[in-house]
């Protein structure tokens, strides 16, 4: 559990929330993006030196040229701009891969906590910048006869926006979908980018570090850190409060 940092006090208290908005790569499924990343980068600088510090500060949460560009630009690899394209297209091309290789999977906790949400009657969208984000939760079950795709009442995955994360677009276009008001939503993220983009849009940020990044996600404005969603008290969610379970 992770919530001894607190970010400062907002002016007013926020509503209470009646919606949930969630990215996927990192926070539902643990999928190979990072790894594609890594093994695409050789030829361009040496994979050692991609992180996953480094993939969290600088990729992850963003669309994939500007991802390319940012971990380009970080390694210091030189004409970083032309070579991003290139770049980018041999991750697209080696996630493919991965994917059809049966190497996404589903956090276990972020199942349960997307079954008490949607049990609480709260509409929920799914919000990744990944164009792969669908067919990855296709691949996962959640019910008898349902996928975890189906359990989003909106998607925006994947959907062309003039920036992305941390602009807070396609985050404000989930909640517009959902026909809440931005304050009275949650958005579960993973990355720095994400958590800036949930709060630059008025929402409350609950962040999921999974790889023991919880500072970066407390840095970035999260309101709450956690690193499993096991964490959540749903009890709390009846009455649109984000907080932890009592040990």
């Amino acid at each position: 559990m992770i919530a001894s940092e607190s970010t400062e006090p907002r002016s007013n208290p926020p509503p209470p929330l009646t919606a949930a908005i969630f990215d996927v790569d990192g926070v539902l499924l643990a999928s190979p993006h990072e790894r594609a990343w890594r093994e695409a980068l050789q030829g361009f600088a040496d994979p050692v030196h991609f992180t996953t510090t480094m993939y969290q500060a600088h990729v992850a949460g963003k669309p994939r040229l500007s991802g390319a560009l940012a971990a380009l630009e970080a390694l210091g690899v030189p004409d970083a701009g032309r070579q991003a394209v290139v770049y980018a297209e041999r991750k697209q091309k080696r996630l493919e891969e991965l994917i059809d290789a049966g190497t996404v999977a589903a956090f276990p906790d972020a199942l349960r906590f997307v079954k008490a949400v949607r049990a609480l009657g709260w509409p929920m969208a799914a919000a990744s910048s990944s164009r792969n984000a669908n067919q990855m939760m296709k691949a996962i079950p959640l019910d008898v006869g349902q996928s975890l795709l189906d359990a989003f009442s909106v998607n925006v995955c994947g959907r062309d926006l003039p920036e992305g994360k941390p602009n807070p677009a396609i985050f404000l276009l989930a909640a517009r979908e959902l026909r809440i008001e931005p304050a009275q939503c949650f958005v579960a993220e993973d990355a720095p980018a994400g958590i800036e983009a949930a709060r630059s849009g008025g929402m409350t940020a609950l962040g999921v570090a999974r790889r023991g990044d919880a500072a970066l996600l407390w840095a970035a404005g999260a309101d709450l850190v956690v690193t499993s969603l096991d964490e959540i008290a749903i009890n709390e969610l009846v009455d649109g409060r984000l907080c932890l379970r009592p040990n």
